[in-house]
């Protein structure tokens, strides 16, 4: 199924990209609640409100400027962009190197069951066709761009660098001395991701966990055909 035109490309892309980005966050700062540090909840953080969570250049700047370079090009794009970091002080936390992995863990989890119900919704739009096709239409493609946008943002926040959520899991399974080390990255981190993925390299090396996810998901035959063939 085809979105006829960028403005409708852009309307099912807002929903399922402000739950992406917003129950992430707030998956971090709920984690981090239950593990003894309220920090995030102290300042707002713990909520669905999408406000609480955008950062104007990388939730809307980047992302739009990549969908319409893209457009332009006739082609299309690597998904990039980020949120407002949530706060976590690893101090309050019951078990620091333990907890702060669990903490990270919890974004992409996040993004893991909201894969699972877009794919869903892509299931459900179908059986709805030829009954309810005013509904079964925009449910299908919210859904379909609901599992790209999960699963993107899912495989890349576990890739391992900081300051990524795999990066946070890498560096608490590191040994202490190891991980201290391995901490000195994080200045660097987004400079070297910024790297990758202007020089391509980011997009090789996730599009085949990406595909993996997609196809293992309700719905993620659909997804495929429409993005990846």
């Amino acid at each position: 199924m085809e979105v006829v035109s960028d403005v409708q490309r852009l309307a099912v892309m807002v929903l399922p990209l402000l739950f992406a980005i917003t129950v992430h966050e707030a998956a971090h700062g709920w984690i981090a609640k239950l593990l003894g540090d309220r920090t995030a909840e102290m300042l707002g953080r713990v909520t669905l409100n999408p406000l609480k969570h955008i950062d104007p250049v990388g939730t809307i700047l980047v992302p739009l400027g990549i969908l319409l370079l893209s457009s332009l090009g006739g082609g299309g794009g690597f998904l990039f962009g980020w949120a407002k970091p949530v706060p976590v002080n690893w101090r309050n936390l019951r078990q620091p190197r333990r907890d702060m992995a669990l903490v990270a863990l919890a974004g992409p989890g996040a993004n893991l069951v909201m894969a699972i119900g877009w794919g869903l919704a892509i299931k459900l739009g179908l059986s709805l066709e030829g009954t309810l096709s005013w509904v079964a239409i925009p449910l299908q493609l919210m859904g379909l761009f609901g599992v790209l946008i999960n699963v993107w943002l899912m495989v890349l926040n576990l890739f391992p660098l900081l300051p990524l959520d795999g990066g946070r899991v890498l560096g608490a399974l590191l040994p202490p001395r190891w991980s201290v080390g391995f901490s000195r990255l994080e200045p660097y981190g987004m400079a070297i991701l910024l790297g990758l993925l202007v020089t391509g390299i980011l997009s090789r090396l996730l599009l085949p966990a990406v595909v993996l996810a997609v196809s293992l998901l309700p719905g993620g035959y659909a997804v495929i055909e429409s993005f990846f063939h």
